[in-house]
Formats: C-alpha cells, sequence, structure tokens
C-alpha cells in the first residue's frame, strides 16, 4: 500500500509521463494544445481521462448544473450518436445518469473503458496511454464535428 504522499507522486508521475508520451506523438507533437477536454467552448461539457486501480476511461461528461440543458445535451448527442461513434469499433457506452465520486455531481457520460488495468502498476503505464491517445483522438475529432450544433441547442 502507498502512503498518501507516495500515492499523490505517484499520480503525479504518472500523469508527467502521459504529458511527455503526448509530446512526442506524431499527431499530438506540433499542436499548441494537446486536448480540448475542459475547453469545450460549451459550459458544462468536458472532454476527460480517467484512470483508476481497475480500468482506464476516456469520457465525454454532460455536466450542466441545469439538470434540463445536461439532459437537452444528452438528448441531441443520441441523435447523433453515429457521428460520435464513428471509429470506434464496438461503439462507446451511454450512461444518462451517474453520479461523480469527486464532487457527488450528478452527469451523464458517454465513454469507452479499458477494464483490467490498474495505474498502480507502472508496466501497465505504456498500454494506459496508448488506450488514452487513441481513443481521445477520436472522440475529439467526432466531438469537434457536432461542438457547434450542440452549443446552439443548448444555448
Amino acid at each position: 500500500m502507498y502512503s498518501k504522499e507516495e500515492l499523490r507522486q505517484l499520480k503525479i508521475d504518472f500523469w508527467q509521463l502521459f504529458d511527455k508520451r503526448c509530446s512526442v506523438h506524431p499527431e499530438l507533437k506540433y499542436r499548441k494544445r494537446k486536448w480540448v477536454l475542459h475547453k469545450t467552448k460549451i459550459k458544462g461539457v468536458a472532454l476527460r481521462f480517467d484512470v483508476s486501480r481497475k480500468d482506464a476511461m476516456v469520457i465525454l461528461e454532460l455536466g450542466n448544473k441545469s439538470e434540463n440543458k445536461r439532459l437537452k445535451a444528452y438528448e441531441f448527442l443520441e441523435r447523433y450518436k453515429p457521428v460520435i461513434e464513428d471509429g470506434f469499433e464496438d461503439g462507446l457506452q451511454w450512461e444518462f445518469f451517474h453520479e461523480r465520486e469527486d464532487s457527488g455531481a450528478e452527469v451523464c457520460r458517454i465513454f469507452v473503458r479499458m477494464e483490467g488495468v490498474d495505474f498502480h502498476r507502472q508496466n501497465q503505464w505504456p498500454d494506459i496511454y496508448n488506450f488514452f491517445i487513441e481513443n481521445m483522438l477520436k472522440l475529439e475529432r467526432n466531438f469537434l464535428e457536432i461542438r457547434d450544433l450542440l452549443q446552439e441547442e443548448v444555448k
């Protein structure tokens, strides 16, 4: 088991090494900003990476505090499901309701998951990084295709 300080340092090392990995990736190394993430230009809409002791996930999260706007955005994305899932051989998982563990906030999520990985195992980090990069590139590209339409929908 890790102490709090060791766990904090492990998380820092994980994300710093991921940043270095992104800096040498052919599709990312010349980008000014590596990822869109929270800068989607739509309030309450974010792209996220998540990693734990049991899995790794690439997520499109709808977290608007207004339930009406959040559900409106989710329904819009459902209509554009073929665009959002383009390039994902097995599709994506759609979760109408999820309670965030860190904040208790209610969100909708669309995601792809890699099961059976543990970020405490540093020998698995390269596989997690490959999963993150490959899937976030697809999800980001697909999201950007419909971002302006979604922005108009949830004004």
